[in-house]
């Protein structure tokens, strides 16, 4: 598995955040449409935010980066988001729960 991270900071951050959370519809389909898509996390900091991508392979996250770019230019141009931070590589552990509790939330249902 191959992940990229895309980490936003500095002026506009924020707002493009608040856009992605009130998008997130769109975020979630733009995401699972892509070749090899394994999970996806958009991750609010005090400054702006990250967005991690993991894909079965290094394509499928240049597919993420690429896609999140141009929906960035679509849907949040006016925005002036200047700090972004890419980081990528090679997944060497990838953790999931053993068994879902019965009285868990499905994490598409968590705001």
């Amino acid at each position: 598995m191959h992940a990229v991270i895309r980490t936003f900071t500095g002026s506009g951050a924020n707002e493009l955040f608040d856009l992605l959370e009130k998008r997130k519809s769109e975020v979630d389909d733009l995401m699972r449409s892509i070749n090899g898509f394994v999970t996806y996390l958009l991750v609010r900091t005090d400054n702006g935010g990250s967005s991690i991508t993991v894909c079965q392979d290094k394509s499928g996250t240049d597919e993420s980066t690429r896609k999140a770019k141009e929906w960035i230019a679509t849907n949040a141009s006016h925005i002036p988001a200047s700090g972004l931070a890419v980081s990528e590589g090679r997944v060497i552990v990838h953790l999931a729960p053993r068994e879902a509790p019965a009285d868990s939330i499905p994490l598409t249902t968590v705001s």
